[in-house]
């Protein structure tokens, strides 16, 4: 996936003390620069999609969004979310897509722009903004 020429690197993060349980999501361009806010009861994989949501809603400019979901980051890289609008929100097993109603807006957010794009990152293997915005994250989930 390209990234837009003088994309701004953010970081998101979810996080859920059980799954389902309180959920806490977190984003940052830096460590003065950032928001987070939670979720109960919810999942992580919802609170990684909501990281993502609220971090392109709050930022202008071309973005690079830098996730540790391969559910967030793959839904864009390999426009699964092309199909799952072909099939009116329903999955390649025609399942309704979980959490519709946070990848809708982050979708059609994303298209409207043009200018956002995505990128994984490993999880809890030291990379200092992936870790702050886990114990943000991690954080806002307890309260």
């Amino acid at each position: 996936m390209p990234v837009p020429p003088g994309a701004r690197e953010v970081f998101t993060d979810g996080a859920c003390a059980g799954n389902p349980g309180p959920g806490g999501w977190a984003w940052a361009l830096d460590t003065s620069v950032h928001a987070s806010g939670r979720e109960a009861p919810s999942t992580n994989q919802r609170m990684e999609v909501r990281a993502a949501l609220e971090a392109v809603r709050s930022l202008d400019g071309p973005l690079l969004v830098v996730s540790d979901s391969t559910y967030v980051v793959n839904c864009f890289r390999d426009a699964w979310w092309r199909g799952w609008q072909a099939r009116g929100w329903t999955n390649s097993a025609r399942q309704p897509v979980a959490n519709r109603d946070l990848w809708e807006p982050l979708v059609t957010l994303v298209a409207e722009r043009g200018d956002v794009a995505f990128a994984w990152v490993k999880g809890h293997s030291g990379h200092v903004m992936n870790d702050f915005v886990d114990r943000l994250a991690v954080a806002a989930c307890r309260g």
